[in-house]
């Protein structure tokens, strides 16, 4: 049976043909652009997808299928998926199902076919905007209109979508060949560091490194404020990763600025850029973002670089927080905040994912670090993020 045709049209009037995979129907969305050639479930998965439509540059996607231990959360959270190639038929040991039954499945609307990287180009040059995927309507003068006509991300507040209805405990640990996701022990962490986590839309790696680092781990829904965090009086408090507009969720801000210097914080992805604005700072939007598994980023005090994992399309600016906070890591690539790191308070935050999934491990030391902060913080206080970055460069 011949392929259906499907229409990817842009804002900026630009049209893509291709053909339709995983849900027929229609989707809306920024669309913006991943460099990973690996993990494309754990992209669909990731909750800061929420209001976009994720373009992968590796040309072949679905080759080793779709498993549940991948998901990152519960749902898949693009709005659409664009493919140079799909396979179809998987070859991988621990897939359960294609990536087009899975989106099927899900209602997500797919296009392959399509020169991939000629969208990417374009979108470089013209930057991410909003566009439409159709399976049902190939006018592609309408859908040009309908993708002018749609909200952008700036101004929304998409983190009300993807955070947790309640508050829950989370005690899975790090993945095993042997068992899959291990539990802690529950007499083991009831002597653990007590850490509160934000749900901005956290992914579930992150609590996993968590649990793995030594944390008892509670998650706490967006909109907890700062007396329901400091009333557990946990140890410390994580700010989650999350999508869309940092500016557009004050609630959530407003509450990290009520708690800097109470408690050690440690903020990754959109809880970094929160923790900016909580200081006084200001963001902005970038051209394009940043999406894939290959950003180099520096370390302004050792000079080393990583090789991260990113998935962001806003930035904190730097002069905003100049006097409020230390700049701690940039972006090789156009020079952007990367970290924050907190003196005489303990905070530390960083703008990529040391948790990967997917991606490099270069960075999940910085789990080691809250850690550390959170342990240094009853002898030390608000003085704690410098005696831990002392120690560290006494190592190095």
């Amino acid at each position: 049976m011949a392929a259906r045709e499907a229409l990817l049209a842009l804002a900026d009037g630009r049209v893509f043909r291709g053909r339709a995979f995983g849900a027929i129907g229609e989707t809306v969305g920024e669309v913006v652009f991943n460099t990973a050639m690996t993990g494309y479930q754990e992209v669909l998965t990731d909750p800061s997808y929420r209001g976009q439509m994720v373009c992968m540059t590796y040309p072949q996607i679905g080759n080793t299928g779709i498993n549940a231990e991948d998901e990152e959360s519960a749902k898949i959270n693009v709005e659409g998926f664009i493919v140079r190639e799909y396979i179809g038929r998987p070859s991988n040991w621990r897939a359960e199902i294609s990536l087009g039954a899975y989106l099927e499945r899900a209602g997500v609307v797919g296009i392959e076919g399509i020169d991939t990287r000629a969208l990417v180009r374009h979108i470089r040059t013209a930057g991410a905007q909003q566009a439409v995927i159709s399976s049902t309507n190939l006018d592609a003068d309408a859908l040009v209109a309908k993708a002018k006509a749609s909200p952008s991300l700036e101004g929304r507040d998409l983190v009300k979508e993807v955070t947790s209805a309640s508050a829950y405990d989370w005690d899975s640990g790090d993945w095993e060949l042997i068992g899959g996701y291990r539990k802690q022990d529950a007499a083991v962490m009831r002597d653990a560091p007590f850490i509160v986590a934000l749900d901005y839309g956290i992914k579930r790696n992150i609590l996993r490194r968590l649990v793995a680092t030594g944390f008892r781990v509670k998650v706490l829904p967006a909109f907890a404020t700062a007396a329901e965090v400091l009333a557990l009086n946990p140890d410390g408090v994580f700010l989650s990763n999350g999508p869309a507009d940092p500016a557009a969720v004050p609630y959530a801000y407003e509450t990290v600025r009520d708690l800097i210097g109470k408690k050690p914080i440690f903020g990754i992805c959109l809880g970094h850029q929160i923790l900016g604005l909580a200081l006084g700072g200001k963001t902005y939007k970038l051209g394009f973002g940043h999406h894939g598994a290959n950003h180099p980023v520096i370390d302004l005090r050792t000079r080393k670089v990583e090789i991260t994992s990113q998935n962001h399309g806003f930035a904190v600016d730097a002069e905003s927080v100049c006097g409020k906070a230390e700049l701690s890591h940039t972006n090789l690539n156009d020079r952007t905040v990367e970290g924050l790191r907190g003196v005489g308070v303990p905070f530390f935050s960083v703008q990529y994912h040391p948790e990967a999934s997917p991606g490099p491990h270069d960075a999940s030391y910085l789990f080691d670090r809250f850690r550390k902060l959170v342990e240094a913080f009853p002898r030390y206080g608000v003085e704690a993020m410098d005696r831990v970055i002392e120690a560290e460069a006494a190592r190095d």
